[in-house]
């Protein structure tokens, strides 16, 4: 092979390769639905359990990120502590060895013609036919497990002709120097691949060709376990407090587990030809390389586990200047955008937040001195979640939504329209207030004193189910003190501009009531139904979804000022 052509090999088997990770990866977690989020939030009840879940989710998807992602989500919506997420990073960075095993076992003895051929004809069949959105979703992992086996056996030939055009007798790594030289690049491959698994297939690859040593690819393979690190750390910029605190736990678990692998690397190559001995494998530099990259993994976490709960407390103190930023989404991150079944579970929480921002604009509203400064303060809050919401859902990809997915979050809009509407409408009657607080009402204040009593009862103790009966003594109690105003009106017992803001200050605590109502009616049925979710699958038949329900905003009476 010429130069040129071992250069493109290279650059095409590694393409390759990336994209048939990126298509099991996405076709594998697709295909098991929220079957991978169910056994995360079961089995995670100790950070041993979230271990071995953190393993087996990443064995079967072909992507730590996808676990680490999915762990972001959980400890973001509460149903996760930071002792269990640990466990389920600690697990993943395991399960991610499966990619190395696949290569060394099966990738150099594969017949692509008979193996790797037929598995990409059968998926790409399963994802032309009219097929079950599963089933696609598999056909197109079954479609990238062939393709990475034809990526590694480009990769092979590449480099099997790398060595025949160059003299590589000296790319070895006899000393500290060129210990760290490999292990930078290791990190380096990493970095610009986006993909450890992409790294480690190299680095295997290389090393059964005799282009690199073993001394040299096991530095590069601890290398690109610290270099995975990135994506993580890319991720969190701008993320959520929680999402911080998970990619540090990465970081420095993958450096510190790649500090001890390289202190110790000579014990570790005696501790592999025992194993492999025991076990009966070959002695070959894919296996050792393969059990060199689970061996260091294992231990890392054997060595770890004894102070997760150290490491937990203080992960839990770091980053808290941002949860403290109250203008700021708690809960929304580029992370969890990336599963809209999370991003939803994200959604009901940060709206649990706004809601709550809201009732205490409410309640200051409802007070008997004069808040509006406070009210317009809390308010401020309130607009820019409400902004930071409606774009996280605007840069969810629509394609990928399910039509499930799709109504809940335009359920979730509607929410947080009702709860904006809510604040405004409070800001609106606290300003009222403040002129009424200019007239004599010595014979009204007792009135509307108990009035906003009732609302504050009544509100803040709302029974979601019972909404239209809510609505409806709402209005109810709203016309009768109207008509007794307009009555005393009449009579001149009221002065005819003061009427008319009793009016108005009665018009908006009656449409405060309604928005806070009906976005507490929609905000608990989404509640609910993110709670059965993390016990049950919704893509099983049957599961109900909160969007479905009957549109209450046509059934409820409005106010008439």
């Amino acid at each position: 092979m010429s130069h040129w052509q071992v250069a493109g090999a290279l650059i095409g088997g590694l393409g390759l390769f990336l994209l048939a990770v990126g298509m099991m990866s996405d076709g594998l977690r697709d295909a098991a639905g929220t079957s991978l989020r169910k056994l995360l939030s079961n089995w995670t009840r100790t950070p041993l359990h979230g271990v071995f879940s953190g393993m087996f989710m990443t064995a079967v998807v072909q992507s730590s990120s996808a676990v680490t992602v999915a762990a972001i989500g959980f400890v973001n919506a509460g149903l996760l502590n930071m002792r269990q997420t640990l466990g389920v990073i600690y697990g993943a960075n395991i399960g991610t060895t499966m990619t190395g095993w696949l290569v060394a076992l099966v990738g150099f003895k594969l017949n692509i013609q008979a193996f790797a051929l037929p598995l990409i004809g059968c998926g790409m069949l399963l994802r032309l036919l009219n097929t079950p959105a599963r089933w696609q979703a598999f056909g197109s992992a079954l479609v990238g497990f062939g393709l990475f086996f034809v990526g590694i056996d480009i990769l092979k030939e590449a480099f099997e002709g790398l060595v025949s055009t160059f003299d590589l007798s000296q790319v070895t790594a006899e000393g500290p120097k060129q210990i760290a030289l490999f292990l930078a690049a290791g990190v380096v491959m990493t970095v610009l691949t986006q993909s450890s698994s992409a790294s480690i297939a190299l680095t295997i690859t290389a090393a059964a060709t005799g282009v690199v040593g073993l001394n040299a690819a096991a530095a590069m393979v601890i290398g690109a376990n610290v270099g995975t690190t990135s994506t993580a750390v890319l991720a969190a910029l701008g993320a959520t407090a929680n999402a911080k605190r998970v990619a540090l736990a990465q970081v420095l678990f993958n450096i510190g587990t790649g500090l001890v692998a390289l202190l110790i690397l000579p014990f570790m190559f005696w501790l592999i030809a025992m194993i492999s001995d025991l076990a009966g494998f070959e002695a070959s530099p894919s296996i050792s390389l393969a059990l060199f990259h689970s061996v260091f993994n294992v231990l890392g976490v054997l060595l770890v586990l004894p102070l997760n709960s150290r490491l937990a407390k203080f992960l839990d103190g770091r980053f808290l200047k941002r949860e403290k930023k109250v203008h700021l989404p708690k809960y929304l991150d580029k992370a969890v955008a990336k599963n809209p079944v999370l991003a939803v579970n994200a959604l009901v929480h940060e709206l649990d937040a706004v809601s709550s921002r809201v009732k205490k604009v409410i309640g200051l509203s409802l007070d008997f001195a004069d808040r509006v400064p406070e009210v317009r303060h809390e308010l401020v809050a309130v607009r820019e979640l409400s902004k930071a919401i409606s774009e996280f859902i605007s840069s969810l990809e629509r394609s990928a939504l399910s039509s499930e997915v799709s109504e809940q979050l335009s359920t979730l809009l509607r929410v947080d329209q009702y709860l904006v509407s809510s604040a405004n409408n409070a800001e609106d009657a606290a300003s009222i207030h403040q002129s009424l607080a200019l007239h004599h009402l010595r014979d009204h204040k007792p009135m509307l004193d108990l009035y906003r009593r009732g609302l504050r009862e009544y509100l803040f103790n709302l029974d979601p189910e019972g909404l239209q009966e809510t609505l409806a003594m709402l209005q109810s109690r709203h016309d009768q003190l109207k008509v007794q105003i307009l009555h005393d009106g009449a009579e001149g017992k009221l002065a005819f501009d003061t009427m008319m803001i009793v009016l108005d200050f009665l018009g908006e605590l009656l449409r405060l009531s309604q928005q806070w109502a009906k976005a507490g009616y929609y905000l608990d049925r989404l509640r609910k139904h993110t709670q059965t979710v993390s016990r049950d699958d919704p893509n099983e038949e049957g599961s109900g979804s909160v969007a479905k329900t009957e549109d209450v905003s046509q059934t409820q009476t409005t106010a008439q000022d």
